[in-house]
């Protein structure tokens, strides 16, 4: 079997988010019928809904079914987006930080070339955190009532730095402007409460957490108003409309529930294996370098499970096939097009040139990992990158405009 280092990615299903699932899955019933299946699979869904809610800080009703993570932030931006300008059309500014998911930051491109937003880009450090100074000039300055939203992920999925959200959150606050995260990498792996958030709106998604692909929620406070985007039989309190997935619902829950139980010692374990795997790289290739906040540092400030580095003059994607050769699985966090290695938008944003970028490789680690995985990485390391480096780059080089980049330049 080979050693797993992607969680970030996806996660294993977890036993009892299987074992709900398969409980479920084979029975019938639409959870909008009238009839017993129905309102068999709704009971399903309700009781579900209150265990994400309990899981996530949230109450029940806040809790928006998607089908995951990405339709639940584009539903929150465009909502969020589409229902303050209604209100003024003058608010058609959306702030947003440089290092966001794509299904954010696509989003809000998407929104200024086909609605007439005008987006924001926020600077982040060279740990990849948002500069606060950056955010309170920007809403200092007057622009405040153009604003219609900010979106702020919770954690960064490819360096694993956690944002200073409560911050962003009382900032945004003084203006009266909704904030929105994207907390899919965050929920599951760090302590995450809705309600103490502040947030009007919190994207989470179980694949990341234990559950299956295709289920994630939007949860949404109760007093938020949000355009839909999906239109037709007005289930969740029509603004997602759409046939619930009983049985994925299900396992979500088991798994929200299974991951936040023992979060803190759960945590602690993740956390060790990952500072083996900090430890293991600096000591085999000192040349690498850890991007994101350093646990060492801040222990709070990066995610549990994430162990990001740069590798000088060695390609991503080459360290990438040569460790899945030796049976571990890990990611460089960045996008190829067209079989043209791309750096990150993140690590570009957190001041990193091409070339650097292009050298990263990310390990994440989760609730299957343990200390034989790291063995086994440390055993792969040293050939997987004596033989990437000896590859080096490719001989060509991309030019990457980014909506961070643009904004910076």
């Amino acid at each position: 079997m080979p050693v797993y280092l992607d969680h970030a990615a996806t996660t294993p299903i977890s036993a009892p988010a299987l074992a709900a699932l398969t409980s479920v899955i084979a029975r019938s019933g639409n959870p909008s019928s009238l009839h017993g299946s129905g309102r068999r699979a709704r009971a399903t869904v309700e009781q579900a809904r209150e265990t994400i809610a309990k899981a996530a800080g949230a109450h029940p009703t806040e809790v928006i079914f998607t089908s995951g993570g990405t339709e639940a932030d584009n539903l929150a931006v465009k909502g969020l987006f589409w229902s303050r300008r209604a209100t003024d059309p003058a608010r058609t500014r959306i702030l947003v930080s440089s290092v966001e998911h794509a299904a954010v930051q696509d989003t809000v491109e998407w929104l200024e070339k086909h609605e007439g937003a005008e987006a924001v880009w926020l600077p982040v450090d060279a740990a990849g955190v948002l500069d606060l100074s950056a955010l309170e000039k920007e809403l200092a300055d007057g622009g405040a009532s153009s604003v219609a939203l900010l979106s702020c992920m919770w954690a960064n999925n490819e360096v694993g730095s956690v944002q200073p959200i409560a911050e962003v959150v009382a900032l945004a606050d003084t203006y009266g402007i909704p904030v929105h995260s994207d907390a899919v990498q965050a929920f599951g792996s760090v302590s995450v409460n809705f309600k103490d958030s502040g947030l009007a709106a919190m994207s989470i998604s179980a694949h990341k957490i234990g559950g299956t692909v295709g289920v994630g929620a939007l949860l949404l406070g109760r007093a938020v108003k949000l355009t839909p985007v999906l239109h037709g039989g007005g289930q969740e309190r029509s603004v997602r409309s759409g046939t619930l997935d009983t049985a994925g619902i299900a396992a979500f829950a088991a798994a929200a529930a299974d991951a936040t139980t023992n979060l803190a010692a759960e945590n602690e374990r993740i956390a060790g294996l990952r500072d083996a795997v900090i430890a293991a790289v600096r000591d085999l290739v000192p040349e690498a370098v850890l991007r994101g906040v350093d646990p060492a540092e801040n222990p709070a400030g990066r995610l549990p499970g994430n162990a990001h580095f740069t590798f000088p003059g060695c390609e991503g994607d080459s360290l990438l096939f040569l460790l899945d050769m030796a049976g571990i699985e890990s990611s460089t966090g960045s996008a190829c097009t067209a079989g043209v290695p791309r750096p990150s938008h993140v690590l570009l944003a957190m001041g990193l040139d091409e070339d650097t970028a292009r050298g990263a490789q990310r390990f994440s680690l989760g609730h299957t990992s343990s200390q034989e995985d790291v063995d086994a990485f440390v055993a792969a390391l040293l050939d997987a990158h004596a033989r990437a480096k000896q590859a080096g780059m490719a001989g060509h080089k991309s030019s990457i405009e980014t909506a961070s980049t643009r904004a910076a330049g």
